[in-house]
């Protein structure tokens, strides 16, 4: 019997951790100013950027550059560089907002057409 109960517990256990979603409210990280970070290889990147419906301009390194946005739907973007220096830049970001808290979101992106994904996360600092 306590075999039975066990797994029976064991069941429900998985059932609802199956069934949570993590909270993903896009809608208020559209716009703003945001702190990023990203960890590549141990180091960690931070940029800041300053997002509208169609535009994103971002300072990383004490170097500014502006990407247009092209919303998919509420959490997922693509941005595109707006005047690309060299090849990578040319290659448009596809980036999708994995979770949210009241003032930052957990997003993973990549060059559009690749499969290596990194993630990061974007806290909202206006």
């Amino acid at each position: 019997m306590t075999k039975v109960f066990q797994r029976l517990v064991l069941s429900i256990v998985i059932l609802l951790s199956g069934c949570y979603e993590q909270k993903r409210d896009c809608d208020k990280f559209v716009e703003g100013t945001f702190m990023s970070e990203v960890v590549i290889d141990d180091v960690v990147y931070k940029s800041k950027f300053y997002r509208t419906l169609n535009l994103q301009i971002e300072t990383f390194n004490n170097v500014t550059d502006s990407a247009s946005v092209r919303w998919i739907n509420p959490c997922e973007y693509v941005l595109s560089t707006i005047n690309p220096k060299n090849r990578s830049e040319e290659k448009p970001v596809l980036i999708k907002i994995l979770s949210t808290t009241d003032d930052s979101y957990t997003f993973e992106y990549n060059f559009v057409g690749e499969s290596l994904k990194q993630t990061g996360r974007a806290t909202k600092v206006d």
